[in-house]
């Protein structure tokens, strides 16, 4: 059974290992290898911790699932769109969701997305928008298994001097919250 709560300093350690073996299994082949074995938990953390308490001030909400042992089990994050401040304040983005790569397909990830989908419309977001590797297959079936579209902007990140494509993603609260509910 997989719970869904917000994140505490606690989780900080738990969530920086997720997202640093969430990384080098899904981003093998598409992100410079050199730049995937330099991730570290250890730097995630400090980092993750530093932000921590700014996050809260921020409006960014951090979700952790936990399994039946009550282990962190994947994490989630959410907050104000990053992009045009034209989009307003009714732009919602994922910013990130990760599970532990040996529990992906097991609903961790489905039930991630439906607690920020939730609370995304509690927030007042219409539309929430999220950015995914182009060459990422797996995560851009998920999110369109979500309710989730392309919505033709597309941006290029550096990793390590190597370009690597981006899409952008966009859904409606809306319709997410009833795909859902």
């Amino acid at each position: 059974m997989v719970a869904v709560r917000l994140m505490t300093e606690s989780d900080i350690t738990a969530v920086s290992a997720i997202r640093v073996t969430g990384w080098q299994a899904a981003y093998r082949g598409m992100v410079p290898q050199a730049y995937l074995d330099a991730l570290s938990v250890e730097h995630d953390a400090v980092m993750r911790r530093e932000r921590f308490h700014r996050q809260s001030i921020a409006a960014i909400t951090n979700f952790v699932a936990t399994d039946a042992e009550n282990e962190v089990a994947g994490w989630a994050c959410l907050g104000p769109y990053r992009g045009s401040a034209a989009e307003g304040p009714a732009a919602g983005e994922l910013y990130a969701i990760y599970v532990k790569p040996s529990l992906i397909g097991t609903g961790v990830g489905r039930e991630l997305i439906r607690a920020v989908h939730q609370h995304a419309a509690a927030r007042g977001f219409r539309t929430l928008r999220l950015w995914v590797l182009r060459d990422n297959a797996r995560a851009r079936r998920f999110y369109e298994r979500a309710g989730y579209a392309p919505d033709g902007d597309t941006k290029e990140d550096d990793f390590a001097g190597a370009p690597v494509a981006e899409v952008r993603y966009r859904i409606t609260v809306a319709d997410a919250s009833r795909e859902h509910a």
